[in-house]
């Protein structure tokens, strides 16, 4: 995969090409504060820049790790077994009621 081009070797770049431009005899024009740079009769900026101009970077796909990362993804839809509970029967307690329905005593039963 190539290195994509960093700011700071952009501005190298740039100040490369500057110093190259004014040892061939360029000079650089001072524009008084105020003044546009741009013409009124041009055209908007947003219209004449191209974006995206480099060639889509491709990718290496690396199947191990593509696999092993599915493996993972999967096993947490997985339905994990509970742990099992052995219904053993215990003791309650259970009320003994009178002939009219009122409360005598009580006691613990295993069912």
């Amino acid at each position: 995969m190539k290195k994509p081009i960093s700011k700071d070797e952009i501005r190298a770049e740039l100040e490369r090409e500057t110093e190259r431009f004014l040892k061939r005899g360029g000079q650089v024009e001072n524009v008084p504060r105020g003044l546009s740079g741009k013409d009124p009769g041009d055209p908007p900026l947003f219209l004449n820049r191209r974006l995206f101009i480099e060639p889509k970077a491709s990718r290496t796909l690396v199947p191990e790790v593509v696999a092993a990362i599915e493996a993972r993804r999967q096993e947490r839809f997985k339905r994990k077994p509970g742990r099992k509970r052995s219904r053993l029967p215990q003791p309650r307690r259970k009320i003994i009621y009178d002939d009219f329905g009122e409360p005598l005593r009580k006691v613990w039963v295993e069912e």
